[in-house]
């Protein structure tokens, strides 16, 4: 059975991926490090099975830590989600960021480097093959205008001590296929949404704003744009990327799905006016709230998935329609639970 070391597993992505792979391959072991900090629940990963999935409670800096995992366990491939992600956060408090998403990535890597390789682009015996993939964001690219979409070969641009973290973590994995020819790709995504989401984020604050009839906090004038990606079409690109991905190739994954804060705001608002109708007979539209806007607040954000589409033939599979009844659902049934 190939063992994974999975980053970050009880996070909302790390978490719906762990359950997507468990169900998608078969002979996998899952060995899930997270340091459960707000972000990373266990009870993101209740019933999953002990036989395939173990969780490990620590933090990717630990340099010891991770040796005596890539010791005691035969780990062929690093799915890397763990990060600090949320911007508001990495302008409050940029140190965190730094630590985890640089600093993390890079004991990563060195734990792979030591254990997969003889010497510089030579693996070790059996170990040819073994992968390690690192999940990023589109925000690296920085802002766009009105127009176009994020490429691959778009310069980066972060803007956010956060996106600026992350666009050093993804040179360090660059430079590691480069320099010591370690079996690296590297994802780009788009906004993700969907079930396990934590709830600081815009699709749950929204909703769980909404049910408490609270002021809906939407930042500046509400125009600010972003690519919406259903969470189980992400991990099905991941899983792509993983098993078929080029080395030291990135592929961008989006979700063909703009829409500005507000639009998002606003649709939320009228399918919960459907799906539990305030008592009062008015629409959950009326507590929208326009708040100061975020200091460097990116205006669009866009990718051009067809890299991924063309190599790998991976296409969304969950209409933004689908996906949003789908989340909607899941925060009535847990936010209320």
């Amino acid at each position: 059975m190939k063992t994974l070391l999975i980053t970050g597993g009880a996070g909302f992505i790390g978490a719906n991926f762990v359950h997507y792979m468990l169900e998608q391959a078969p002979n996998i072991f899952l060995l899930n490090l997270d340091k459960l900090t707000y972000a990373g629940h266990k009870e993101h990963l209740e019933g999953l099975p002990p036989q395939r999935h173990k969780l490990v409670v620590g933090d990717i800096c630990d340099k010891d830590l991770l040796d005596s995992l890539f010791t005691q366990h035969n780990i062929e491939g690093v799915i890397h989600f763990a990060a600090e992600s949320h911007v508001d956060n990495s302008i409050e408090g940029p140190e965190a960021f730094v630590q985890t998403n640089i600093t993390g990535t890079f004991r990563l890597l060195e734990a792979a480097r030591h254990h997969w390789l003889e010497k510089p682009h030579q693996a070790k015996a059996g170990k040819e093959n073994y992968r390690f993939h690192h999940i990023s964001t589109d925000e690296v690219y920085g802002s766009l205008g009105p127009q176009g979409a994020f490429t691959e070969s778009t310069p980066y641009a972060p803007n956010s001590p956060y996106s600026a973290s992350k666009a050093a973590s993804d040179m360090l994995v660059r430079s590691y296929f480069k320099t010591y020819g370690l079996n690296t790709v590297t994802t780009n995504c788009s906004n993700n949404f969907g079930p396990r989401q934590h709830i600081e984020k815009l699709i749950p604050t929204i909703i769980r704003k909404a049910l408490a009839l609270e002021p809906i906090p939407i930042y500046g004038t509400g125009k600010n744009v972003r690519d919406w990606l259903y969470v189980t079409d992400h991990c099905q690109a991941l899983y792509k990327v993983f098993e078929k991905g080029r080395a030291g190739q990135t592929y961008n994954v989006g979700g063909d799905s703009e829409k500005t804060n507000i639009d998002m705001a606003r649709l939320i608002s009228a399918k919960l006016d459907q799906k539990q109708p305030r008592q009062d007979g008015k629409s959950y539209a009326d507590l929208i709230t326009f708040v100061a806007d975020r200091p460097g607040h990116d205006l669009r954000y866009a990718i051009d998935p067809g890299k991924i589409k063309n190599e790998l033939g991976w296409q969304p599979a969950t209409s933004f329609e689908q996906g949003i009844a789908q989340t909607i659902d899941w925060y009535l049934e847990n936010l209320q639970a």
